[in-house]
């Protein structure tokens, strides 16, 4: 009986091993495709030429490849991959400028990031870093954050406790220590469990990229969390599993304090993806030079060099279809007009809501495999922004390359479920929790792009349907009751950064201004505000959740791209790139990724042993 299991175990690794390694398509990986670093380019208008391209028939390529709606990472990264193999692919974005969360915009002299704060993983010759130099031909470059990169700060203010977060596992638990004397193995624990938590994520990918049957016998015999133990802790809370290690409440709240960067309360997170974010910076922070703006503009040349384009002012309004239910194309509102593309196959990086509900016909939206797609998930939580133009130097205003996470008591759980379950008025007069970060002290260029100024960049949680009555309205005329609801918001934010930052005063402000959820679903076509995307909850960490949202959709020659295929972020959204590239491409992208990383290392080492 052991013989004929091991058998069986033995011959299920190998027919795995035929569909995660056995591809043969094109690798957009090869080479190492990195140039010389060119000079940058900080004027805006030269810029623009890249970033701005506005649509018109004319512009579209002839014999196109493929087709992808928006222009975020995960439909720009999928757009560089297919360029890379000689495939021609069209972008199309309905906002005014490429890049999706990664676009920045200026007002008064003030360039704004919208959603890059910072990024892990970055170190030299990893397979994140490898992607990414290869997917911006080596031009991207990314200057480290300070160590601490972030900041936890807890309490009111006649109460206050700050605990910095440094990166490297060793410096990360020496300096808990010493905050937290007595808490060795609490601390040792927690760092030990989100390592192997997060190691098991390969499991995620292999879910999405084997046969449909494969993948659902790993479920359903349980073989899934035997592989991977990121499944087995998938189902459990973060909060119920930090409460285990420790009865230290500001501990608990300094292990579960990056829940924002996923934007779920600790009890309904997954402690499998709060392992993922956390052991993200484990080895550090970066930020890319020059503003976000750099990723799609060093992406768009290598896209245009296969003959594709990335045009904005583009809004795609339905996906079309042939009569055998084949997706064929796309209808781009110009005006009044409707305006055919055709393309052998369709992309959606517009998110699994956008894509389902707004762009497929009814009928086909009707179809019982669409609707169990989106039975499965649900829209994440909306976010407020608040961007602040500041005269004066970061030395001046007493402003780092680092991160403040400030909440004003130590369970989040309580404290996130009370704000957001206030009436607007109420939760607008004291913000309990805020992400504050200058981008421009961040960026090494931005004292010769902005000399004397700076920016603060805030972020927090805000309900959407606090805002829902103005959706409808002109962006810029909303009238004076929603500008009195966000003045609101802003004020309360202000006095928590005046009282963090003291040498940041009213009169050193020179713009001012907050984005609501309703602002990015006009800028950034967020259903319902969000940032991530679909919900990131536990539910979202379900194998058959996993199994079935995939880059293939129910519908022949339609995929899905980004933050919603894969998981939510940067990194995520590329993930997700990777995945439907590696569908598409009939190669697994992240093994290729890996591969090339683990070559242009052993290169390197060897020219510098010579």
């Amino acid at each position: 009986m052991l013989m004929i299991v091991a058998f069986a175990c033995v011959s299920l690794v190998i027919f795995i091993l035929k569909y995660v390694f056995g591809y043969s398509g094109p690798n957009p990986f090869e080479k190492d495709c990195r140039e010389p670093l060119k000079e940058k380019v900080y004027d805006k208008k030269e810029k623009n030429k890249v970033l701005k391209q506005g649509f018109v028939a004319s512009k579209v390529p002839d014999n196109l490849d493929a087709v992808i709606i928006g222009s975020g990472v995960g439909g720009l990264g999928l757009a560089v991959l297919l360029a890379k193999v000689g495939k021609k692919a069209l972008v199309l974005e309905q906002h005014d400028r490429a890049g999706g969360c990664c676009h920045t915009f200026t007002e008064k002299g003030f360039e704004f990031d919208v959603g890059i704060h910072y990024i892990g993983g970055l170190m030299d010759h990893k397979p994140f870093r490898c992607m990414l130099d290869q997917m911006t031909n080596g031009q991207l470059e990314w200057e480290k954050l300070e160590n601490p990169f972030d900041h936890v700060v807890l309490g009111p203010p006649e109460n206050r406790r700050s605990y910095p977060i440094y990166s490297s596992s060793a410096r990360y638990s020496e300096e808990l220590k010493k905050r937290f004397p007595g808490e060795e193995k609490a601390i040792d624990e927690y760092l030990k469990l989100v390592k192997k938590t997060g190691k098991g994520i390969w499991v995620m990918a292999v879910l999405k990229l084997c046969p449909l049957p494969l993948a659902k016998f790993l479920i359903h015999t349980g073989l899934v969390k035997h592989l991977s133990y990121f499944y087995k802790m998938a189902p459990r809370s973060l909060t119920d599993v930090v409460n285990e290690l420790t009865e230290n409440k500001d501990l608990r709240a300094v292990f579960t304090y990056i829940f924002g960067t996923y934007g779920n309360l600790p009890k309904d997170s997954s402690f499998s993806m709060h392992s993922l974010l956390t052991t993200h910076y484990l080895t550090g922070a970066w930020y890319p030079k020059a503003g976000s703006s750099e990723i799609a503009y060093h992406m768009i040349p290598i896209i245009e060099k296969a003959g594709g384009a990335v045009l904005v002012r583009a809004p795609v309004n339905r996906i079309l279809f042939n009569d055998a239910k084949e997706a064929c194309g796309v209808s781009v509102l110009k005006g009044q007009e409707e305006v055919h593309i055709k393309a052998p196959m369709v992309i959606s990086d517009a998110g699994i809501f956008n894509t389902y509900e707004n762009l497929l016909p009814k009928e086909l939206q009707a179809m019982p495999e669409i609707q169990k797609q989106l039975s499965l998930v649900k829209h994440g939580e909306g976010g407020l922004s608040i961007f602040i133009g500041l005269n004066g130097t970061k030395e001046e205003l007493g402003l780092k390359a680092n991160n403040y996470w400030i909440f004003t008591e130590n369970n989040f759980d309580e404290l996130v479920e009370k704000y957001m379950n206030e009436e607007r008025e109420e939760a607008s007069k004291k913000i309990p929790l805020l992400f504050v970060a200058s981008p421009s002290a961040k960026d090494p260029s931005w004292e010769e792009r902005s000399p004397g100024k700076s920016t603060l960049s805030l972020v927090s949680f805000a309900k959407y349907s606090w805002f829902e009555e103005w959706k409808d309205d002109k962006v810029t005329k909303r009238g004076s009751d929603y500008k009195e609801l966000k003045q609101a918001f802003i004020d309360s934010a202000l006095d928590v950064v005046m009282d963090i930052f003291p040498k940041i005063t009213r009169d050193k402000i020179e713009y001012i201004d907050a984005g609501t959820p309703i602002t990015n679903t006009h800028y950034i076509a967020a259903p319902k505000g969000e940032f991530y995307g679909v919900d990131h909850g536990i539910a979202r960490f379900n194998p058959e959740l996993n199994v079935t949202i995939r880059p293939q959709t129910p519908l022949k020659n339609l995929y899905l791209t980004g933050q919603d295929v894969f998981l939510c972020g940067f990194a995520g959204a590329l993930a997700g790139a990777l995945t439907c590239g590696s569908v598409i491409l009939n190669r697994n992208l992240h093994l290729a990724a890996i591969a090339l990383a683990k070559r242009t290392k052993y290169v390197n080492n060897k020219l510098k042993d010579e």
